[in-house]
């Protein structure tokens, strides 16, 4: 009984921590966003991109509203949206995305990251070149009525891949990949379609995927997941299959 207990506490402890990092890297987007665009989400594609992956993560309306607010006063901090290269262990690519007030304080702790962990933090184009920069657009699979006619209308709006994927928390997905290029073209075809995606993101995706043991992943991801939880990285990518 005590083990179970332990177990499902430490289960929700995951699972709160999950979230408040989730609500902390969108209200970062939403700053971003606002500053860059406006507060209004029906002329800012940004914000309104930010606010569908808010809804997607079961962010309170209120804590939106909150950040947008914020967002608009005069003391709110700007951030530098940076991405960071480097290699984990057993030579892992891996690329760090970061939205920081104080860079040299971020760049100081993710050099240590990588250092504890077995890495090392590289410069600027010593590992992106192994990813794509690409958009995906992560849908609701009750969303997508045919499957094969929607993969048929969006090739012409620069759909890449249409496969079946997974949210951070588990949900089932239909995710559309596009070349980052055509980000943009890809959000309003879905809009005019009448698809509201569970999540609208840029990720960076493996040229080439990396197998490794076991003991040689686990060294890999407990590096990453110290790296998620650093409060300045928005995301972290690796080609680990």
């Amino acid at each position: 009984m005590g083990r179970m207990f332990e177990k499902r506490k430490h289960t929700m402890f995951a699972r709160y921590d999950r979230m408040a990092k989730q609500f902390s890297r969108i209200g970062k987007d939403i700053v971003i966003a606002v500053k860059a665009g406006g507060p209004d989400p029906d002329m800012n594609p940004q914000l309104r991109r930010v606010m569908q992956n808010a809804k997607g993560v079961n962010m309170p309306k209120e804590k939106v509203d909150a950040a947008i607010k914020r967002a608009l006063g005069k003391d709110t901090a700007s951030y530098d949206e940076v991405l960071y290269e480097g290699y984990g262990p057993h030579g892992v690519p891996i690329l760090v995305e970061a939205a920081t007030d104080n860079v040299n304080r971020t760049v100081a702790n993710l050099r240590a990251l990588f250092d504890r962990g077995n890495g090392n933090l590289g410069n600027s184009g010593s590992v992106a070149f192994q990813f794509n920069k690409m958009g995906a657009f992560s849908l609701a699979p009750e969303a997508v009525a045919d499957r094969d006619e929607l993969e048929l209308e969006l090739i012409d709006e620069g759909l890449e891949t249409l496969e079946d994927g997974a949210t951070e928390d588990g949900r089932e997905v239909v995710v559309a990949r596009c070349a980052f290029s055509d980000f943009g073209t890809m959000q309003k075809a879905l809009e005019e379609r009448g698809i509201e995606p569970v999540a609208a993101e840029i990720e960076w995706v493996p040229t080439t995927t990396a197998e490794l043991t076991d003991e040689q992943a686990d060294a890999v991801l407990e590096l990453v997941g110290k790296l998620e939880a650093d409060e300045d990285v928005q995301k972290v990518f690796h080609n680990l299959a």
